[in-house]
């Protein structure tokens, strides 16, 4: 397998797929037909009443082993049930994109069992206090696996990084419908975009200044912009960025993810922030949703427990969550399309001296934001006319739930294939110029969230009522 099968090539080495048959010859598509089709199936089964809940199972929150073991057993059909629904959808996925079954499938059966002890972990009742996070713990396994014992090489073939990622960005715009976002107020959003686009800005030029190619130091600051690993991914596919630089990018987002985890809420202790404030702060300088969240649950735990530091472990949450998982994660998107037409319109204009055509854009254009999109805006319509309150009680439990705990299988794949895939030996090439253009960015995206966390904010933040 070559370095560059999983993450995707240079533009030149890429051949576009003529007409019609792109959309069954594109993995891009295949995330969108697989994930809105999973949209479309919920709404099904939430007009007629009822939900995919018994499909979309997860392990149930558990503080001793026979509790763990008790739920598994009972819901045994379930997930025999899950894995036969991923495995075929997949399957016929990467049937038609001409990959190996015989290779894929044993891979795939390997990266749902993993997923699921992985799932198990993340839901032991002490697991936010060590940080075990089902992501964070799954890219650490795939990690520990690939850099030590390692695994045949053909099986890399089946840890279908970008494929797995795509699917959950579809079904992430299910769970951020715009009408839901436009209710939740302008200020979340609009202190989302400006950490977003500066935080961007100052990666990008200070990898640029440092040296870096210009695809680098897009995947680079979208990485840090919006929602870290599943960011960098989609946005080094949009741009053509090479393999090996997307896995220095992905490594340097969780390093400095799991240094947030710790450093901002002990900040944000010795500061004595209100809940509010300190969640707000948190969803604006974290660097993964897991982390973040871990981190704004850890600190709203304190409220009302800890002299000074007023509020409720709600407000943390929520102010987190409007924050990071609403405000900023809708950028994967925007990005994703801005940055895929600067490349084909500009970076590769002045590295072949030809004006990229109307046809060469479409077809660099990541298509599963289209998917994202239309996830979203169908949400949007479902829940038109709800308040808040309404959408909670109802839509919330009954559609979007059970399509959110499938788009975590999807990531909890996806950052396992990461970690089998990633080789630190192989990733010795990139220096320090990537970590430090990183770091440089981290310093403005602290500084700048904590000024419009406290001080232009504030007053919002510290009265958030959800």
């Amino acid at each position: 397998m070559t370095t560059d099968a999983i993450f995707g090539s240079s533009p030149a080495a890429r051949k576009p797929t003529n007409g019609w048959r792109e959309l069954w010859l594109k993995e891009d598509w295949w995330a969108i037909w697989l994930g809105l089709g999973l949209v479309a199936a919920s709404y099904v089964a939430f007009s007629q009443g009822s939900s995919l809940k018994w499909l979309a199972v997860t392990p149930a929150k558990w503080s001793a082993l026979p509790q763990l073991q008790a739920d598994l057993t009972a819901h045994v059909l379930n997930y025999s049930a899950l894995f036969g629904f991923w495995l075929a959808a997949f399957s016929i996925a990467m049937a038609a994109l001409g990959v190996r079954l015989s290779r894929f499938i044993p891979a795939f059966a390997l990266v749902f069992g993993l997923s699921l002890a992985i799932f198990s972990i993340g839901q032991w009742d002490q697991a936010s206090s060590y940080n075990l996070e089902a992501p964070l713990v799954a890219l650490a396994l795939g990690l520990l696996i690939s850099n030590t014992t390692g695994l045949p090489r053909w099986l890399d073939e089946g840890f279908r990084v970008e494929f797995f990622i795509k699917t959950g960005i579809v079904l992430l715009g299910a769970t951020l419908p715009f009408a839901l976002i436009a209710k939740v107020g302008w200020v979340a959003i609009a202190q989302a975009s400006i950490v977003s686009i500066v935080t961007f800005l100052v990666i990008y030029w200070a990898a640029r200044w440092l040296g870096l190619d210009q695809r680098f130091a897009a995947t680079l600051g979208v990485g840090g912009a919006v929602c870290g690993v599943s960011a960098a991914i989609a946005v080094a596919g949009a741009v053509g960025g090479k393999k090996e630089d997307t896995s220095v990018a992905i490594t340097t987002v969780v390093v400095w993810a799991i240094v947030m985890i710790f450093v901002l809420p002990l900040v944000s202790r010795y500061l004595g922030l209100p809940a509010g404030i300190a969640g707000a702060w948190i969803g604006t300088s974290e660097f993964a949703d897991a982390a973040g969240l871990a981190a704004a649950q850890a600190y709203g735990n304190l409220a009302g427990k800890v002299e000074g530091i007023t509020g409720t472990a709600d407000q943390a949450v929520w102010a987190f969550t409007l924050i990071k998982l609403v405000g900023r994660d809708i950028w994967i998107g925007l990005w994703a399309f801005v940055l895929a037409i600067l490349a084909t319109t500009r970076w590769e204009r002045g590295e072949t001296g030809t004006r990229a055509s109307a046809a060469e854009i479409w077809w660099r254009f990541p298509k599963f934001v289209l998917g994202f999109i239309a996830a979203s805006l169908f949400v949007s319509y479902v829940s038109a006319g709800l308040s808040l309150a309404d959408y909670n009680k109802t839509v919330a439990p009954g559609l979007v739930a059970p399509l959110k705990d499938l788009r975590t299988w999807t990531f909890i794949f996806c950052f396992l294939s990461i970690g089998l895939t990633t080789r630190f030996r192989e990733l010795a090439s990139g220096g320090v110029r990537p970590f430090a253009a990183f770091s440089i960015g981290v310093g403005a995206n602290v500084v700048l969230g904590f000024v419009l966390s406290v001080y232009v904010f504030g007053s919002y933040w510290q009265a958030l009522a959800r």
